[in-house]
């Protein structure tokens, strides 16, 4: 989103590096064409000489490539990851990996995947959290997990997510609601909750992993559309 808003006008490379960056010690981009490594403040400029006009998130796991069109290795690399960003015009990517105290982002042939439809994705999170919350009290996991009720009676009073400035309230309530979401979900499959025969064990894993679906399908929605302010 912060290279998104480069791009927009909203933020300086200077800013876009920081955002990034964070309390990590650095951030290099290794293996771009032209030079390696690469400062992350150098990023938005190489983007666009390569003849960038987009940064789209990919957020994979097992069986749900999300975000991911190919080759075969960036895709492997990525889920290996748990995430990655594609650079649409470029025909490049972008995984993140730790080095010692460093975060390489390692680049590679990739290819933008079909771009989401934002508002559908926010309608379907929205009736997912609806019916697995019902599911989740059914099943009695608050017993087990007194976390879970805490985050849904305290969403407005959670921090500010990081994001740029120009992203317009809806995309921010949408990629806070998908937070809110993977944050559930992270911590009801910590255990089989209240759930007491390997049926109910299934039915509970099966209402998270929908959740988590729909959840990352509005990230990579809100993230890779972030040019746009609505």
């Amino acid at each position: 989103m912060w290279l998104n808003a480069v791009l927009r006008g909203s933020v300086g490379p200077d800013d876009f590096a920081a955002a990034v960056r964070g309390d990590d010690p650095q951030h290099l981009v290794v293996e771009w064409p032209e030079a390696s490594p690469l400062a992350l403040d150098q990023l938005p400029a190489a983007f666009l000489r390569s003849s960038g006009v987009r940064a789209a998130v990919a957020l994979p796991v097992a069986g749900d490539l999300l975000g991911l069109r190919g080759p075969g290795p960036f895709n492997t690399s990525a889920l290996d990851a748990g995430e990655a960003v594609v650079l649409d015009g470029t025909g490049l990517g972008l995984v993140p990996g730790l080095d010692a105290r460093t975060v390489l982002w390692q680049v590679g042939p990739a290819e933008p995947a079909p771009p989401l439809d934002r508002a559908e994705e926010g309608r379907q999170l929205r009736k997912a959290l609806v019916t697995t919350t019902a599911e989740l009290a059914r099943l009695e996991v608050a017993a087990w997990q007194p976390e879970i009720p805490d985050l849904l009676m305290n969403v407005r009073h959670r921090p500010d997510l990081p994001l740029p400035p120009g992203v317009g309230p809806r995309a921010v309530e949408d990629l806070e609601r998908a937070a809110l979401c993977l944050d559930i979900v992270d911590l009801a499959l910590r255990d089989d909750g209240g759930a007491t025969s390997a049926y109910e064990m299934a039915e509970r894993r099966r209402c998270l992993t929908e959740l988590d679906r729909a959840a990352r399908r509005v990230a990579v929605a809100v993230c890779s559309d972030s040019l746009t302010a609505s």
